[in-house]
Protein backbone atom coordinates (compact mmCIF):
# COMPACT_ATOMS: atom_id res chain seq x y z
CA UNK A 1 0.00 0.00 0.00
CA UNK A 2 1.70 3.34 -0.88
CA UNK A 3 1.82 6.20 2.18
CA UNK A 4 4.11 8.14 0.38
CA UNK A 5 1.01 10.71 1.17
CA UNK A 6 -0.55 9.40 4.04
CA UNK A 7 -2.15 12.28 6.75
CA UNK A 8 -4.60 12.28 8.92
CA UNK A 9 -5.08 10.29 11.89
CA UNK A 10 -3.41 7.11 12.60
CA UNK A 11 -4.44 4.67 15.73
CA UNK A 12 -2.12 3.60 18.22
CA UNK A 13 -3.68 0.16 18.59
CA UNK A 14 -5.00 -1.05 22.06
CA UNK A 15 -3.67 -4.98 22.98
CA UNK A 16 -6.92 -6.55 23.39
CA UNK A 17 -6.33 -8.54 26.41
CA UNK A 18 -8.85 -11.33 29.06
CA UNK A 19 -9.14 -10.85 32.74
CA UNK A 20 -5.92 -12.75 33.21
CA UNK A 21 -3.66 -10.96 30.97
CA UNK A 22 -3.74 -13.04 28.13
CA UNK A 23 -4.13 -12.08 24.70
CA UNK A 24 -7.57 -12.16 22.83
CA UNK A 25 -6.62 -11.10 19.97
CA UNK A 26 -10.26 -12.21 18.38
CA UNK A 27 -11.69 -8.55 18.56
CA UNK A 28 -8.78 -7.50 16.08
CA UNK A 29 -11.23 -7.57 13.19
CA UNK A 30 -14.37 -5.80 14.91
CA UNK A 31 -11.58 -2.57 16.06
CA UNK A 32 -10.13 -2.35 12.92
CA UNK A 33 -13.37 -2.27 11.01
CA UNK A 34 -14.56 0.55 13.42
CA UNK A 35 -11.65 2.39 13.39
CA UNK A 36 -11.82 2.14 9.41
CA UNK A 37 -15.60 2.75 9.62
CA UNK A 38 -15.12 5.93 11.58
CA UNK A 39 -12.30 7.59 9.23
CA UNK A 40 -8.63 6.31 10.67
CA UNK A 41 -5.87 6.55 8.24
CA UNK A 42 -3.47 4.33 9.31
CA UNK A 43 -2.76 1.91 12.45
CA UNK A 44 0.17 1.99 14.95
CA UNK A 45 0.33 -1.30 16.97
CA UNK A 46 2.56 -2.72 19.80
CA UNK A 47 3.46 0.75 20.40
CA UNK A 48 2.86 2.19 24.60
CA UNK A 49 -1.08 2.36 24.01
CA UNK A 50 -0.67 -1.65 22.92
CA UNK A 51 1.86 -1.98 26.16
CA UNK A 52 4.54 -3.08 23.93
CA UNK A 53 6.84 -3.12 26.25
CA UNK A 54 4.46 -5.42 28.58
CA UNK A 55 4.53 -7.89 26.23
CA UNK A 56 7.00 -11.28 24.92
CA UNK A 57 8.20 -10.98 21.71
CA UNK A 58 6.09 -13.76 20.93
CA UNK A 59 2.68 -11.45 22.04
CA UNK A 60 3.86 -8.79 19.99
CA UNK A 61 4.45 -11.26 16.64
CA UNK A 62 0.97 -12.20 17.19
CA UNK A 63 -0.62 -9.18 17.88
CA UNK A 64 1.25 -7.28 15.04
CA UNK A 65 0.15 -10.58 12.90
CA UNK A 66 -3.76 -10.07 14.42
CA UNK A 67 -4.49 -6.54 12.46
CA UNK A 68 -1.98 -7.23 9.75
CA UNK A 69 -4.42 -9.92 8.76
CA UNK A 70 -7.36 -7.79 10.20
CA UNK A 71 -6.23 -4.53 8.10
CA UNK A 72 -6.18 -7.04 4.53
CA UNK A 73 -4.68 -3.80 3.09
CA UNK A 74 -7.25 -1.71 3.63
CA UNK A 75 -5.07 0.82 5.59
CA UNK A 76 -1.49 1.04 6.09
CA UNK A 77 -0.14 -0.61 9.85
CA UNK A 78 3.11 0.19 11.24
CA UNK A 79 4.38 -2.27 13.57
CA UNK A 80 6.64 -0.62 16.51
CA UNK A 81 9.16 -2.96 17.15
CA UNK A 82 11.67 -1.06 19.43
CA UNK A 83 12.65 -2.80 22.72
CA UNK A 84 16.03 -2.38 24.91
CA UNK A 85 16.79 -5.47 23.05
CA UNK A 86 18.62 -4.31 19.69
CA UNK A 87 18.92 -7.49 18.46
CA UNK A 88 14.90 -8.95 19.51
CA UNK A 89 13.86 -5.82 17.73
CA UNK A 90 15.80 -6.36 14.99
CA UNK A 91 13.89 -9.93 15.02
CA UNK A 92 10.37 -7.84 15.21
CA UNK A 93 11.26 -6.20 12.52
CA UNK A 94 12.10 -9.06 10.39
CA UNK A 95 8.82 -10.70 11.43
CA UNK A 96 7.21 -7.03 10.33
CA UNK A 97 8.18 -7.74 7.15
CA UNK A 98 7.35 -11.41 6.49
CA UNK A 99 3.61 -11.08 7.99
CA UNK A 100 3.32 -8.15 5.24
CA UNK A 101 3.40 -4.43 7.46
CA UNK A 102 3.51 -1.71 6.11
CA UNK A 103 6.31 0.27 7.67
CA UNK A 104 8.21 -0.36 11.74
CA UNK A 105 8.74 2.30 14.08
CA UNK A 106 11.07 2.21 17.09
CA UNK A 107 11.80 3.89 20.31
CA UNK A 108 15.08 3.89 21.30
CA UNK A 109 16.13 1.85 23.97
CA UNK A 110 15.35 3.39 27.65
CA UNK A 111 17.39 1.55 30.31
CA UNK A 112 21.02 1.74 28.42
CA UNK A 113 20.43 5.12 27.10
CA UNK A 114 22.18 5.76 23.52
CA UNK A 115 24.63 8.59 24.45
CA UNK A 116 25.21 10.54 21.15
CA UNK A 117 23.57 11.18 18.10
CA UNK A 118 26.07 8.80 15.94
CA UNK A 119 25.11 5.94 18.79
CA UNK A 120 21.33 6.00 18.51
CA UNK A 121 21.50 6.25 14.78
CA UNK A 122 23.79 3.05 14.91
CA UNK A 123 21.04 1.32 17.65
CA UNK A 124 18.31 2.25 15.14
CA UNK A 125 20.25 0.69 11.85
CA UNK A 126 20.84 -2.24 13.47
CA UNK A 127 17.07 -2.34 14.02
CA UNK A 128 16.19 -1.28 10.32
CA UNK A 129 18.30 -3.88 9.02
CA UNK A 130 15.63 -6.70 9.83
CA UNK A 131 13.65 -4.92 7.61
CA UNK A 132 15.37 -2.38 5.32
CA UNK A 133 12.70 -2.12 2.46
CA UNK A 134 9.91 -0.94 5.12
CA UNK A 135 9.61 2.58 5.62
CA UNK A 136 10.70 3.27 9.31
CA UNK A 137 9.43 5.53 11.80
CA UNK A 138 11.41 7.13 14.44
CA UNK A 139 9.82 7.10 18.12
CA UNK A 140 10.65 10.58 19.34
CA UNK A 141 9.77 10.27 22.95
CA UNK A 142 11.87 12.48 25.14
CA UNK A 143 10.13 12.63 28.54
CA UNK A 144 9.35 9.03 28.04
CA UNK A 145 13.03 8.01 26.99
CA UNK A 146 14.79 10.03 29.14
CA UNK A 147 17.16 10.79 26.16
CA UNK A 148 19.03 14.18 25.97
CA UNK A 149 19.86 14.17 22.45
CA UNK A 150 19.07 16.84 20.05
CA UNK A 151 16.34 15.81 17.48
CA UNK A 152 17.91 18.09 14.46
CA UNK A 153 21.87 16.36 15.37
CA UNK A 154 20.19 13.04 15.39
CA UNK A 155 18.15 14.02 11.85
CA UNK A 156 21.23 15.43 10.34
CA UNK A 157 23.12 12.09 10.48
CA UNK A 158 19.99 9.73 10.02
CA UNK A 159 18.80 11.16 6.82
CA UNK A 160 22.12 9.63 5.39
CA UNK A 161 22.76 6.35 7.22
CA UNK A 162 19.08 5.59 7.24
CA UNK A 163 17.92 5.48 3.76
CA UNK A 164 14.78 3.37 4.91
CA UNK A 165 13.68 6.47 7.79
CA UNK A 166 10.46 7.80 6.30
CA UNK A 167 8.90 10.23 9.44
CA UNK A 168 9.32 10.98 13.02
CA UNK A 169 6.82 10.29 15.59
CA UNK A 170 6.86 13.65 17.53
CA UNK A 171 5.60 12.92 20.85
CA UNK A 172 7.00 16.25 22.67
CA UNK A 173 5.50 19.96 23.18
CA UNK A 174 8.33 21.71 21.68
CA UNK A 175 6.55 22.98 18.58
CA UNK A 176 9.89 24.68 17.14
CA UNK A 177 11.78 21.33 17.37
CA UNK A 178 9.15 20.13 14.90
CA UNK A 179 9.21 23.19 12.31
CA UNK A 180 13.18 23.03 12.77
CA UNK A 181 13.29 19.26 11.71
CA UNK A 182 10.55 19.63 9.13
CA UNK A 183 13.41 23.08 7.26
CA UNK A 184 15.95 20.74 7.87
CA UNK A 185 14.90 17.48 5.88
CA UNK A 186 13.21 19.75 3.20
CA UNK A 187 10.14 18.65 4.29
CA UNK A 188 11.36 15.00 2.82
CA UNK A 189 10.70 13.45 6.41
CA UNK A 190 7.41 13.65 7.22
CA UNK A 191 6.05 14.33 11.30
CA UNK A 192 2.79 12.84 12.78
CA UNK A 193 2.41 14.65 16.00
CA UNK A 194 1.87 12.70 19.15
CA UNK A 195 0.01 14.56 21.41
CA UNK A 196 -3.56 14.20 20.77
CA UNK A 197 -4.35 17.31 23.06
CA UNK A 198 -2.27 19.78 21.89
CA UNK A 199 -3.01 18.74 17.84
CA UNK A 200 -4.05 21.79 15.94
CA UNK A 201 -0.41 23.19 17.28
CA UNK A 202 1.27 20.19 15.56
CA UNK A 203 -0.91 20.99 12.44
CA UNK A 204 0.28 24.54 12.67
CA UNK A 205 3.71 23.63 13.33
CA UNK A 206 3.56 21.64 9.65
CA UNK A 207 2.92 17.65 10.75
CA UNK A 208 1.46 16.18 8.37
CA UNK A 209 -1.24 13.77 10.66
CA UNK A 210 -0.70 12.62 13.93
CA UNK A 211 -0.20 9.28 15.68
CA UNK A 212 -2.34 8.78 19.05
CA UNK A 213 -4.54 6.66 21.60
CA UNK A 214 -7.48 8.76 21.55
CA UNK A 215 -8.44 8.17 17.71
CA UNK A 216 -9.45 5.01 19.05
CA UNK A 217 -12.25 6.15 20.54
CA UNK A 218 -12.52 9.82 19.21
CA UNK A 219 -11.84 9.98 15.49
CA UNK A 220 -14.95 12.05 14.26
CA UNK A 221 -13.97 14.53 17.16
CA UNK A 222 -10.63 15.45 15.73
CA UNK A 223 -11.80 14.43 12.37
CA UNK A 224 -13.75 17.68 13.00
CA UNK A 225 -10.93 19.50 14.28
CA UNK A 226 -8.74 19.22 11.26
CA UNK A 227 -11.87 19.90 9.37
CA UNK A 228 -11.94 23.67 10.28
CA UNK A 229 -8.50 23.68 10.66
CA UNK A 230 -8.20 23.06 6.69
CA UNK A 231 -11.28 24.97 6.13
CA UNK A 232 -9.20 28.41 7.70
CA UNK A 233 -11.77 28.47 10.81
CA UNK A 234 -9.56 28.70 13.78
CA UNK A 235 -12.22 29.31 16.21
CA UNK A 236 -13.88 25.91 15.59
CA UNK A 237 -11.31 24.37 15.45
CA UNK A 238 -10.10 25.64 19.33
CA UNK A 239 -13.36 24.64 20.31
CA UNK A 240 -12.74 21.05 19.41
CA UNK A 241 -9.49 20.98 20.37
CA UNK A 242 -10.84 22.51 24.17
CA UNK A 243 -13.45 19.22 23.78
CA UNK A 244 -10.09 17.07 23.83
CA UNK A 245 -8.37 18.78 26.36
CA UNK A 246 -11.67 18.28 28.69
CA UNK A 247 -11.73 14.10 27.24
CA UNK A 248 -8.34 13.93 28.22
CA UNK A 249 -8.69 15.54 32.06
CA UNK A 250 -11.31 13.28 32.58
CA UNK A 251 -9.98 10.15 32.10
CA UNK A 252 -6.19 10.68 33.24
CA UNK A 253 -7.17 10.69 37.11
CA UNK A 254 -8.22 7.07 35.75
CA UNK A 255 -4.51 6.25 34.17
CA UNK A 256 -3.77 6.80 30.90
CA UNK A 257 -3.64 3.60 29.49
CA UNK A 258 -6.38 2.03 31.83
CA UNK A 259 -8.66 4.49 31.81
CA UNK A 260 -8.80 4.67 27.77
CA UNK A 261 -9.24 0.84 28.35
CA UNK A 262 -12.00 1.46 29.80
CA UNK A 263 -13.11 3.52 27.40
CA UNK A 264 -13.04 1.83 24.47
CA UNK A 265 -15.55 -0.98 25.79
CA UNK A 266 -18.01 2.23 26.60
CA UNK A 267 -17.61 2.48 22.51
CA UNK A 268 -18.62 -1.13 21.62
CA UNK A 269 -14.70 -2.27 21.17
CA UNK A 270 -13.88 -4.48 24.58
CA UNK A 271 -10.05 -4.21 24.99
CA UNK A 272 -10.06 -5.91 28.74
CA UNK A 273 -8.19 -4.19 31.39
CA UNK A 274 -4.41 -3.06 31.48
CA UNK A 275 -1.40 -5.68 32.32
CA UNK A 276 0.70 -5.52 35.58
CA UNK A 277 2.68 -3.51 35.76
CA UNK A 278 -0.42 -1.40 35.06
CA UNK A 279 -3.09 -1.06 37.88
CA UNK A 280 -6.61 -2.60 36.64
CA UNK A 281 -9.82 -0.29 37.10
CA UNK A 282 -12.04 -1.49 39.65
CA UNK A 283 -15.83 -2.08 38.39
CA UNK A 284 -16.73 0.95 40.56
CA UNK A 285 -13.83 3.11 39.09
CA UNK A 286 -15.22 2.45 35.29
CA UNK A 287 -18.71 3.41 36.12
CA UNK A 288 -17.21 6.52 37.59
CA UNK A 289 -15.23 7.33 34.45
CA UNK A 290 -18.62 6.77 32.35
CA UNK A 291 -20.54 8.69 34.74
CA UNK A 292 -17.92 11.30 34.66
CA UNK A 293 -17.65 11.27 30.63
CA UNK A 294 -21.35 11.75 30.53
CA UNK A 295 -21.47 14.70 32.44
CA UNK A 296 -19.32 16.71 29.86
CA UNK A 297 -20.89 15.09 27.26
CA UNK A 298 -18.49 13.13 25.29
CA UNK A 299 -20.72 10.26 24.22
CA UNK A 300 -22.42 13.46 22.10
CA UNK A 301 -19.22 15.25 20.67
CA UNK A 302 -16.51 12.89 20.80
CA UNK A 303 -18.36 9.78 18.79
CA UNK A 304 -20.20 9.91 15.23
Amino acid sequence: MGIENLSGLIAATFTPMATDGSLNLDVVLTIVDQLLDEGVSGLYVCGGTGEGVSLSNAERQQTAEAYVNAANGRIPVFIHVGQDSLFAARELAKHAAEIGADGISAITPTYFKPGSPSTLVDSLKMITDGAPDLPFIYYHFPTKTGLDIDLLDFLEQAVVKLPSLFAVKFTDSKLHDLQAALALTDNKIKIFFGIDEMLIGGLVAGASGAIGSTYNFAAPLYLKLIQAWQNDDLVEAQRLQALSVQMVRTFVPFGGIEGQKAMMAMVGLDCGTARLPLNKLATEATEQLQNNLQEVGFFDWGRP
